[in-house]
């Protein structure tokens, strides 16, 4: 990825793992894998972890130590109401953002300045 990449990333990855987190509960590692399948191949998991915690604390999920086969309990993340309604204005903030965007683009496309 390059830097440019990294940028947009920070700024939108909280709401791209609160909609991982939507479609189902999932623990780190797992949503590090999945969205590396989808794409964000750079994605480095101690980011992912950091996130997490930083979600928890801002009350958007609920957690649960799940017993685990290899090594200690993992932590496994569900979206909650407050976390929900996170995504939902993530997804409106979303929606305005690449509306202006491709505006922008379509006018610059168009031999406008």
């Amino acid at each position: 990825m390059g830097s440019q990449m990294t940028e947009m990333l920070k700024g939108t990855l909280e709401g791209i793992v609160l909609a991982v987190l939507a479609a189902r509960p999932a623990y780190g590692y797992e949503i590090t894998a999945q969205l590396r399948d989808q794409g964000f191949s750079d994605l480095v998991e101690g980011t992912v972890y950091a996130l997490l915690v930083r979600v928890e604390q801002k009350g958007l999920v609920d957690v649960a130590k799940v017993p685990s086969e290899k090594g200690p309990p993992r932590k496994v993340y569900t979206l909650n109401a407050q976390g929900r309604e996170q995504l939902e204005e993530f997804w409106r903030t979303w929606s305005f953002l690449a509306e202006r965007i491709d505006q922008l683009r379509t006018h610059d496309t168009e031999g406008g300045s």
